[in-house]
C-alpha cells in the first residue's frame, strides 16, 4: 500500500503540499471549506507516498465539498497531481481506479456544475433560484463540460501512464544492455579460459617433465623427495586447471597461442588492410611468462581492430610498449571518428585480459584520438 521513498523525497511532497495549504488558506476561507483544503493537501502530500490512499482522501474531501454545496476551489487542483500519481507510481489496481476516478469524477463534476448553474442549489437543499433555460441549452453546456472535464482529469492521468511507460522502457533498456554486457562478459571469459588452459597446461606439463626427470638424475634421498613431491602436486594441480577451465570453456576448440613474437606479423597483417601503425617500443624487453604476453598481444590485437573498425584510417595509429624491470606499459591510441560502445567486444575483451594477470585497463576519447593504456605487470 505504501511505496518505498526516500527521506527527501517525502521531504518535497510534504512542504509542497504545505506550500500549497499556506498559500490557499492566507486569502481566506469557510469553516467547511477549510476542512475540505486540508483533506485535499493531505492527498497532495501522500500522492507518491501511496497514490491509492491519496485517490481516496482526495475522493472524501470532493464528496464533501459536493455535499456542502461549496463552488469549485483552487484547492481542487490536488486531484489532478493525485490522478497523474495514480498512473505513474500505482499498482495496476491503483491505476485503473484512477482511470475510472477520472471518467466518473468527470460525470459528476459536470453534474454539479450543471445543477449549480440552473438551479442554484442552496446548502439546506432547497432551490434558491430556476434560470430559464431550454434543454438544448442545457444540453450543450453539460457536453461541453463533461468533454472538458474528462480532458483534463483523463489528460492528468495519461500523462502519467506515459511517463511511467517511459520510465519502464528505460529500466528495461537498461536491463537488456546489462545482460548484453553479461553475454559478452560470459563469452569473453570462454575465449578467454581456452587461451589459459593450454599456456597453463603447457607450463605444468613442462614441470612434471623436469621433475620426473630429476627424480632419476638426482641420487640424494631427500632431493629424490622433494623432486617426487613437486611432480606430485603439479600433476594435482594440472587435473585441478582441466577441470575448472573446461566447465568455463562450454566444450570450445583448443587454438594455437600467440606470443609477442607474433606481434609483427599482426601488425604487417593490419597494416595489408589499409592501417598507417607507428609501433615504437621502449626501455629494454623482458621475458614475459605466456600468459602476460598472451594478454599483451590481445590487446594490441583487440586495439588495433577497433582503430579498423570506428577510427580513422587516414591518420596514422600510435603504438608505444614501454618496458620496465616491473612491468611493460601499453599505450595505443588512434584517430577516432566514433568511440566503441561500452559493452563491445574489444574493450570488454581488454579489460579482462589485463585484470586476468593481475594489470590495469583504461579506454577513453582524449581530444580527438582514443587511446587505450594497459599495464601488465612482470611475473617471474
Amino acid at each position: 500500500m505504501f511505496r518505498s521513498l526516500t527521506p527527501p523525497q517525502i521531504g518535497v511532497d510534504v512542504s509542497l503540499a504545505l506550500v500549497a495549504l499556506a498559500l490557499r488558506l492566507a486569502v481566506g476561507f469557510e469553516p467547511i471549506l477549510g476542512v475540505v483544503v486540508l483533506v485535499m493537501a493531505a492527498a497532495l502530500a501522500i500522492r507518491r507516498l501511496s497514490p491509492g490512499l491519496a485517490l481516496a482522501v482526495a475522493w472524501a474531501g470532493a464528496l464533501l465539498q459536493m455535499a456542502a454545496s461549496l463552488n469549485p476551489d483552487p484547492a481542487n487542483l490536488a486531484i489532478l497531481a493525485v490522478l497523474f500519481a495514480t498512473a505513474r507510481y500505482g499498482t495496476p489496481r491503483v491505476r485503473m481506479a484512477g482511470l475510472i476516478s477520472a471518467g466518473a469524477g468527470a460525470i459528476i463534476a459536470t453534474a454539479y456544475f450543471v445543477l449549480n448553474i440552473f438551479l442554484g442549489l442552496q446548502v439546506d437543499g432547497t432551490f434558491l433560484r430556476l434560470y430559464p433555460a431550454t434543454l438544448a441549452q442545457v444540453g450543450f453546456i453539460s457536453i461541453v463540460g463533461l468533454a472538458s472535464a474528462l480532458a483534463v482529469l483523463g489528460l492528468s492521468w495519461t500523462l502519467g501512464l506515459l511517463l511511467r511507460t517511459r520510465d519502464t522502457a528505460v529500466e528495461s533498456r537498461r536491463k537488456q544492455k546489462a545482460a548484453e554486457r553479461e553475454i559478452v562478459i560470459e563469452q569473453e571469459r570462454n575465449r578467454i579460459a581456452r587461451d589459459m588452459h593450454d599456456v597453463v597446461a603447457h607450463s605444468l606439463a613442462v614441470v612434471i617433465a623436469q621433475s620426473d626427470g630429476g627424480r632419476y638424475a638426482i641420487d640424494p634421498i631427500q632431493k629424490d623427495e622433494a623432486l617426487a613431491t613437486i611432480s606430485s602436486t603439479a600433476r594435482e594441480a594440472l587435473a585441478d586447471v582441466r577441470l575448472l577451465l573446461g566447465q568455463l570453456r562450454h566444450n570450445q576448440d583448443a587454438g594455437p597461442q600467440p606470443m609477442l613474437a607474433d606481434l609483427d606479423r599482426l601488425i604487417d597483417q593490419l597494416r595489408a588492410s589499409g592501417l598507417t601503425i607507428r609501433f615504437e617500443q621502449r626501455g629494454q624487453p623482458v621475458v614475459l611468462p605466456a600468459g602476460q604476453q598472451l594478454a599483451v598481444y590481445r590487446i594490441v590485437q583487440e586495439a588495433l581492430t577497433n582503430a579498423l573498425r570506428h577510427g580513422n584510417t587516414a591518420e596514422p595509429v600510435d603504438v608505444l610498449i614501454m618496458w620496465s624491470s616491473d612491468a611493460v606499459a601499453l599505450a595505443i591510441s588512434n584517430s577516432a571518428t566514433e568511440a566503441p560502445g561500452p559493452a563491445g567486444h574489444g574493450l570488454t575483451g581488454m579489460r579482462e585480459r589485463a585484470i586476468l594477470v593481475g594489470g590495469t585497463f583504461a579506454a577513453a576519447p582524449d581530444s580527438d584520438r582514443f587511446v587505450v593504456d594497459a599495464r601488465i605487470p612482470v611475473l617471474s
